[in-house]
């Protein structure tokens, strides 16, 4: 099993950044993609990007690409979502995932989520 916690959410102002961080304990080794989602309130839960855990090949929705980064620290177990110039259509759940294949998904493992408002 793999765990997942989510943290770095918060409220911030429109044009403003966050970094969310996601560490995965316990059989990390079989990891090899990790993603973001999100999920605002009243829709579906959507994609927002994710990581090749070995080569840090990184993919983004259209939505956030150029204001999103991910990136992974593999000796931490931990990736990063740098959000920058964010709008308060991002106001949303934030959730990591874990995925023990290249190509997914299907994603294996979920975090619990952190709140992400941005105000106007």
């Amino acid at each position: 099993q793999v765990q997942l916690v989510e943290s770095g959410g918060g409220l911030v102002q429109a044009g403003g950044s966050l970094r969310l961080s996601c560490a995965a304990s316990g059989r990390t080794f079989s990891i090899s993609t990790m993603g973001w989602f999100r999920q605002a309130p009243g829709k579906e839960r959507e994609f927002v990007g994710r990581v090749t855990w070995t080569t840090g090949r990184t993919y983004y929705a259209d939505s956030v690409k150029g204001r999103f980064t991910i990136s992974a620290d593999n000796a931490k177990n931990t990736v990063y979502l740098q959000m920058n110039s964010l709008k308060p259509e991002d106001t949303a759940v934030y959730f990591c995932a874990a995925g023990s294949k290249t190509i997914v998904p299907p994603w294996d493992y979920w975090g619990q989520g952190t709140q992400v408002t941005v105000s106007s």
